[in-house]
């Protein structure tokens, strides 16, 4: 059984700083590629970013470049999302997604076969 794991959301200021983890389970994770999607109440669920299964290519939506840094630790089955210079409008249910090698874009929600439960991001203004 396929099991991810968000954890770390929480409450933060506007400029601060949070690290979420995805830990996965039930699946060989090198295999992998990983996303990061969000959804803020009212809005469809979006792209964040995503990284391959190596960790040699990382992907970003232009709202988080430059703050957001995705990372992957093989060893762990983990996943992690460094999220600095934080603004309300991050605020959002924060989900990591798996998927297997296929030639959809990263950013297609379609092409995750799994998903976690998310994690609850708030930034306060």
């Amino acid at each position: 059984q396929v099991q991810l794991v968000e954890s770390g959301g929480g409450l933060v200021q506007a400029g601060g700083s949070l690290r979420l983890s995805c830990a996965t389970s039930g699946l060989t994770f090198s295999e992998y590629g990983m996303g990061w999607f969000r959804q803020a109440p009212g809005k469809e669920r979006e792209f964040v970013t995503a990284i391959s299964w190596s960790g040699g290519s990382v992907y970003y939506a232009n709202s988080v470049k430059g703050r957001f840094t995705i990372t992957r630790d093989n060893a762990k089955n983990t996943v992690y999302l460094q999220m600095n210079s934080l603004s309300p409008e991050d605020t959002a249910v924060y989900y990591c997604a798996a998927r297997e090698k296929t030639r959809y874009g990263w950013a297609s929600r379609a092409s995750y076969s799994y998903w976690g439960q998310g994690t609850q991001v708030t930034v306060s203004s």
